[in-house]
């Protein structure tokens, strides 16, 4: 028989909405600003006494301190025993694992491309019935949450296999709020007006722009991740997919300028700090330091939301740096597209408890109660955005939100050989004077050589 609800709360935590107990920050029922309401209905009609769940995936140290507070919210209100164990190695041990029949009853995969190969081979089970419309209807740009979501099962017929919950954020631009006022300078809402700022700074004797692409044997990422959200900027969603999927080849002219739309920015030397001829020689965690030199050797910076971890010591985001959405061209009336990454839930070893985990994560508090620790983002619609942690949190939180079309990172879904290999080395070609046309033509040649 589960434990009432606040008995088994207050005994993981303290009775304070800033306790912090055994490294997880808990709040008992009815502080915090969480969904108290539907949780507490959720507990009262689940009752999950004696079962057992065990949940694997990729977080560990802080992410899986985190993630551990979050399940115990679902404990108490089930009565269930769960446990859930972090691996660097996940990747591995959960094909292994669901091949030899012994895997746990929830994996959390940190990207598609595994769950829909597990998926194609019979690995996986679909999700209940009507995931797919509470996902449409409840998520930010739902129905691209349901269509990242949804794989070919072995016989090749289409069915969702994973819930997104965690999501990271690509689609930002840094800059300096104190040189941007000093500078006169506006946050642009257009693409357009992105491209007259760039305009402007430059004409002001100023440098625009700092990308940086080095990264070691990853050298040339960066740029993909360019390339890929300028794809959502000039193209539908459906070409994006047919990209990923090599049905748009790479050579063809509408991936030709996007890739062009990178180099608008990153191959003319009035626009980046160093030169054009710097950008692929700049460490891609060094290109920002010049937003917060005095004079700023560049006013702006695309990168990712992780990218303040590499910011100078000391720096406060939403103070000393601050970011804004990198901006859709309002002529391709494409709406508000986002690129970025996340993590999905997929059922591999299906119980009761699998499910009604499952049937957790669409209550709000189940993203909450992570907000409210930080390093955390999601899409689905019915949070409080006042639980986040913080205003820059926040934020980003709100971009989500407001997204028409999400879709994850292409080269993370293309075969390794060009996602990580020939796209990569290929945007530093084209970075180092290459034509879109040819390094275009040499990925999608080395795509082909694949089939």
């Amino acid at each position: 028989m589960k434990t009432p609800i606040l008995t088994s709360v207050v005994a993981l935590s303290l009775m304070s909405s800033t306790a912090l107990a055994d490294g997880h920050l808990m709040f008992a029922p009815g502080e915090g600003g969480f969904g108290w309401d539907s949780y507490n209905a959720f507990a009262d009609s689940t009752d999950l006494s004696g079962q057992t769940l065990e949940i694997t995936g990729p977080w560990t140290g802080d992410e899986k301190t985190k993630f551990d507070a979050v399940i115990a919210y679902f404990a108490a209100a089930t009565g269930a025993e769960v446990s859930y164990s972090g691996s660097d190695s996940f990747e591995q041990d959960i094909v292994v694992s669901a091949r030899a029949g012994s895997a746990p009853g929830l994996a959390v995969f940190p990207q598609p491309g595994l769950a829909a190969d597990m998926a194609s081979q019979g690995l996986l089970t679909p999700l209940p019935e009507g995931t797919s419309d509470w996902v449409a209807n409840n998520f930010a740009a739902g129905q691209s949450w349901v269509d990242l979501g949804t794989y070919a099962d072995a016989d090749g017929n289409d069915q969702m296999y994973g819930m997104f919950y965690r999501v990271d954020l690509k689609s930002l631009v840094w800059y300096s709020p104190e040189a941007f006022d000093e500078a006169g300078f506006d946050i642009p809402e257009t693409m357009e007006d992105l491209k007259a700022l760039t305009e402007e700074i430059a004409a002001a004797g100023e440098t625009p722009w700092c990308i940086g692409l080095g990264s070691g044997a990853a050298t040339g990422w960066p740029a993909t991740d360019w390339v890929e959200d300028m794809m959502l900027r000039t193209l539908p969603p459906a070409d994006y997919d047919a990209w990923v999927a090599n049905e748009l080849k790479f050579d063809d002219p509408k991936v030709v300028a996007a890739i062009e739309e990178f180099g608008w920015f990153a191959r003319n030397d009035a626009y980046v700090d160093g030169g054009a001829s710097a950008v692929a020689n700049t460490d891609f965690r060094d290109s920002p330091t010049g937003l917060f030199e005095i004079p700023p050797k560049c006013y702006m910076h695309r990168q990712a939301s992780f990218i303040p971890a590499f910011f100078p010591e000391g720096t406060t985001v939403g103070e000393d740096v601050d970011f804004f959405y990198f901006p859709a061209f309002a002529e391709k009336d494409l709406g508000a597209p986002v690129l970025g990454a996340g993590t999905l839930f997929a059922v591999t070893n299906p119980s009761d408890a699998a499910t009604a985990f499952l049937d957790f994560l669409k209550l709000p508090i189940a993203h909450e109660l992570w907000m409210a620790q930080g390093g955390f983002l999601t899409a689905h619609g019915g949070v409080n955005l006042d639980t986040y942690a913080d205003d820059s949190l926040r934020a980003q939180g709100a971009i989500l939100q407001n997204a028409t079309t999400f879709r994850f990172d292409a080269s993370d879904l293309m075969p390794g050989e060009i996602g990580a290999g020939a796209f990569w080395t290929g945007m530093v070609d084209y970075a180092t004077g290459a034509s879109a046309e040819d390094v275009a033509k040499g990925i999608q040649t080395r795509w082909d050589a694949l089939q």
